[in-house]
């Protein structure tokens, strides 16, 4: 075990762990209250849903070289395009379930006199959350997988993706294996956050 942590491989882990982590923040920081603002009006939803669906299916790799054009070969760059694409995922998911909260709810709680915004607040925001989570559990998946391929084909010192493609080269097998063997144990790390995360914010959905 000290051996496959030998070699800066703890460094790199932190680095891409990092960049995963500003890429998601930036994209849940903006994606979840402009979803909640665009599903709240279907009209402003339809005129921009062909743009989020074209982006969203738009292979994040293709938009590589546009980045690297706008933001150069640095961390920023990486970091950008992991950011963007799991920006439309959760804006996607977040106005999905603003969209598609209940609305008997709704109704009810506009009979018993409560106001648009006091609605919001306690039917359509809790109503929402659940697909929300979905979104935010894609996007989070989505921004490692990203940042891994841009630390792997986008000039990069460091990260788990440069230890990938470097081992590669090297045909260094055990250090390959168990690079990619961490990843996929980090993913899942990322998952179960969420998922545990989820259950104990959410706890009642589906009642």
């Amino acid at each position: 075990m000290s051996s496959f942590w030998s070699g800066g491989l703890a460094y790199d882990l932190g680095q891409t762990v990092l960049r995963t982590i500003q890429a998601f923040g930036i994209a849940a920081l903006i994606g979840v209250p402009l979803g909640i603002t665009i599903g709240s009006n279907q009209r402003i939803y339809r005129s921009v849903e062909f743009v989020i669906d074209f982006f969203r299916s738009t292979p994040a790799t293709a938009l590589f070289p546009l980045f690297m054009i706008i933001f150069g070969l640095g961390d920023f760059a990486k970091i950008a395009v992991a950011a963007f694409s799991a920006l439309l995922i959760i804006l996607f998911n977040v106005a999905y379930g603003v969209m598609n909260a209940r609305q008997t709810r709704r109704l009810a709680a506009r009979v018993m006199g409560a106001s648009p915004l006091r609605v919001f607040k306690d039917v359509t925001f809790y109503e929402c959350l659940p697909q929300t989570f979905v979104g935010l559990r894609t996007a989070v998946s989505l921004s490692l997988v990203i940042i891994i391929v841009a630390e792997m084909f986008i000039g990069s010192d460091n990260g788990l993706g440069k230890r990938i493609i470097d081992s590669q080269i090297t045909f260094d097998m055990p250090q390959l294996y168990g690079t990619i063997l961490l990843t996929g144990a980090l993913g899942y790390g990322f998952n179960l956050f969420f998922l545990n995360l989820e259950s104990r914010l959410v706890h009642w959905a589906g009642r």
